[in-house]
């Protein structure tokens, strides 16, 4: 097979999950505005059931409902039938997600939630099958063709089925309205949880504070700055509020143009009016900061304007932010 092959067999692929996909706004109708409306009037939890491919959407699904502020668990539906069906509690809610609805697990299993009394609610791609004809909410994830070439393997249903979930736990968030902080709570792992989290005080303490008098002379300059290696030193005035800082660069280009070096005093060369963060601000904002202004180091000050420390790009990098 050569390339064109190749990627026009991955071309048709992507075409017809699309079209799978694009497919399900007709299907949004009111069974899905209640399903909602259920799921997030519930007392209990949701819990999501299937078999096959679709036991595992179910675990994605569950998963995204459980960081965006929707309890959930997921009941394999063959292991439902032999004693987890003890995890069903009696103000959850049980959706059941079946491309068929007629496998053998699900009719055994709907049977015995609806002999419970929890709502049940049906993803399914076959609207008169033995699921949705039993559910009292019907999610309609109907795919005309499977992306398999023998139209067999699940690959446009089970995308369906996922955007369905999608769907759903994006219309729970902003019922619920899950922001930015809650969602740190339940992502304090990884980079996506620093984003969330880290804020510049948790960074900039761990580097020395460098810093100098208006007055302070070529000599001082350089082993404030070569001693803290951040490339920077604040200069500060008796109050401890910042005047300006100096960068190694701006020694550099000072020794290109002065030939008297015996009189340079710090603020003759200093950059007046820094770029400063507080140190309650988000790492992340920090970054953005930098990335705008090109530079590499920030200024920390408290409200008060007085000096703190530097926070420099190293550090955002450090911890994968960047």
């Amino acid at each position: 097979m050569n390339t064109d092959q190749i990627l026009a067999i991955g071309r048709r692929t992507i075409e017809l999950e699309a079209s799978s996909i694009a497919g399900l706004l007709a299907f949004l109708n009111e069974d899905f505005v209640q399903a909602v409306q259920a799921v997030y009037e519930c007392q209990g939890r949701l819990v999501i059931s299937g078999i096959g491919k679709s036991a595992i959407v179910a675990q994605k699904i569950v998963a995204t409902l459980n960081s965006t502020g929707t309890p959930a668990v997921f009941l394999h539906a063959a292991d439902a039938i032999h004693g987890d069906l003890g995890m069903v509690q009696e103000n959850d809610i049980v959706l059941i997600i079946s491309k068929s609805g007629e496998s053998p697990e699900i009719k055994v299993l709907v049977p015995l939630i609806k002999n419970f009394g929890n709502k049940l609610i049906g993803m399914v791609g076959q609207t008169q099958s033995f699921l949705a004809l039993q559910a009292d909410f019907v999610l309609n994830t109907t795919v005309s063709k499977e992306a398999c070439p023998n139209n067999l393997a699940p690959t446009s249903s089970t995308t369906a089925q996922m955007v369905m979930g999608d769907a759903m736990a994006v219309c729970l968030m902003e019922m619920r309205g899950f922001n930015g902080a809650d969602f740190a709570k339940f992502h304090p792992g990884g980079n996506l949880g620093k984003r969330l989290y880290l804020r510049v005080k948790d960074l900039y303490v761990q580097n020395q504070r460098p810093a100098i008098s208006p007055d302070a002379k070529l000599k001082e300059i350089i082993v404030s700055i070569s001693g803290s290696r951040l490339g920077v030193t604040a200069v500060i005035d008796n109050e401890e509020r910042v005047l300006g800082v100096i960068t190694d660069g701006d020694l550099r280009r000072m020794l290109e143009k002065e030939s008297d070096l015996v009189a340079i005093h710090a603020e003759n060369i200093m950059t007046r009016n820094p770029k400063q963060i507080g140190p309650t601000a988000m790492a992340i904002e920090a970054l953005d900061l930098l990335r705008k202004h090109d530079i590499t180091q920030l200024v920390v000050v408290d409200p008060n304007q007085h000096y703190l420390g530097v926070l420099h790009l190293h550090d955002l990098i450090k911890e994968g932010l960047l």
